[in-house]
């Protein structure tokens, strides 16, 4: 068992607890390096897309998981980035600055939001954010001129000056290039007077007030940068399809979203990227599964998301801290054992003497 002894006010703020999470995340970052020198495209495209998807789980995760605002419609926000940087390219622009614009809409857009959201919590914001996602489907399937409507929008080729990106192995580089760039951003936001006012408002509004912390500003804030990275996924993810469709965005996309934040394990970062790897090949796992089911059971409509809420239900009663709390307990197992207690991790019901304010 390690214990890190602190020394130095540093040690609360930087971005590794110990020499240890050096070794363990150089030796990750290299076998993901020399990944496209043994994988085949098959797989260097699942990869792939499995790092956008972390990219928009960490955007949902800043929202969810460290500001405690339930969103139904990350999937608008998916839409508004990858329309954005196939209408850029379509226009001449370069690959970076058209996918710069769409981060920045993409924040202008949640900010927006956030402002009459801001009225609402819990279960009204889920309804708010969700409605934002139904009215954006239908502006997407309805205005021709600029989105294709239904006929849909081909996503032109990405080149990086002079260089061509549409190979998959250069894709997929771009893609985890940009996934280590959000890691890192999402970081130095979190460990940053704005990110633990964030984490504060999560806990506890009242008492996040009583210390005199702008709710509204904070939660706008949250809705802008969490809409800023999903955007950025978003932008990416145009160019895995490589062609845009209106019922691509849809309510399934956005249960997509929210449930690799809370499988992953919500409040963690790590939490985003194992959601993702979740999500990523669940789609491959439920192809499999219904090619073994019985023709009636296989072809039933809805059984996709069915599934996705099935197990959206079992996470929440039977491990309501994701894949990510799994890995925690299973690591103190080990490193307790023989002396490990069950009662190490039981849940507990505690409450805030202010919440009983409300």
């Amino acid at each position: 068992m390690r214990f890190i002894r602190k020394t130095r006010y540093y040690q609360d703020i930087q971005i590794f607890e110990h020499e240890g999470q050096i070794f363990w995340y150089t030796c990750l970052a290299l076998a993901l390096f020399f990944f496209p020198f043994f994988l085949s495209d098959f797989y260097l495209g699942e990869l792939a897309l499995v790092f956008i998807y972390a990219i928009a789980g960490i955007g949902l995760m800043l929202l969810t998981g460290y500001t405690g605002l339930v969103s139904l419609g990350h999937a608008a926000f998916l839409g508004i980035g990858a329309y954005t940087q196939a209408y850029l390219l379509n226009l001449g622009l370069p690959f970076i600055f058209s996918l710069s614009i769409s981060v920045l809409f993409s924040g202008l857009i949640g900010t927006f939001l956030a402002i009459p959201a801001m009225r609402v919590t819990g279960i009204y914001l889920a309804v708010a954010t969700l409605a934002f996602s139904i009215i954006l489907e239908q502006v997407l399937s309805h205005w021709v001129s600029v989105t294709g409507g239904y006929r849909g929008m081909l996503v032109p080729d990405p080149y990086l000056g002079s260089l061509s990106l549409k190979s998959f192995t250069a894709f997929y580089f771009v893609c985890l290039a940009f996934l280590l760039l959000s890691i890192l951003i999402a970081i130095n936001i979190l460990r940053s007077p704005t990110g633990r006012a964030m984490t504060a408002v999560r806990d506890s509004e009242i008492s996040a007030q009583s210390m005199g912390i702008n709710l509204a500003r904070v939660k706008t804030i949250a809705f802008a940068i969490s809409a800023g990275f999903t955007g950025l996924a978003g932008g990416l993810l145009a160019h895995k399809i490589g062609y845009l469709a209106p019922d691509g965005f849809n309510l399934l996309m956005s249960i997509q979203l929210l449930l690799m934040v809370v499988v992953g394990g919500l409040g963690s970062l790590h939490g985003a990227v194992y959601g993702a790897i979740f999500i990523g090949f669940l789609p491959q796992a439920l192809a499999l599964l219904r090619d073994n089911l019985p023709e009636r059971l296989a072809h039933i409509p809805g059984l996709e998301p069915g599934i996705f809420g099935l197990i959206l239900v079992l996470v929440l009663i039977y491990e309501p801290l994701g894949i990510y709390g799994r890995w925690l307990k299973i690591r103190s197992f080990l490193e307790e054992f023989p002396l490990y207690r069950q009662s190490t991790h039981k849940r507990q019901r505690s409450f805030l003497r202010t919440e009983r304010l409300r």
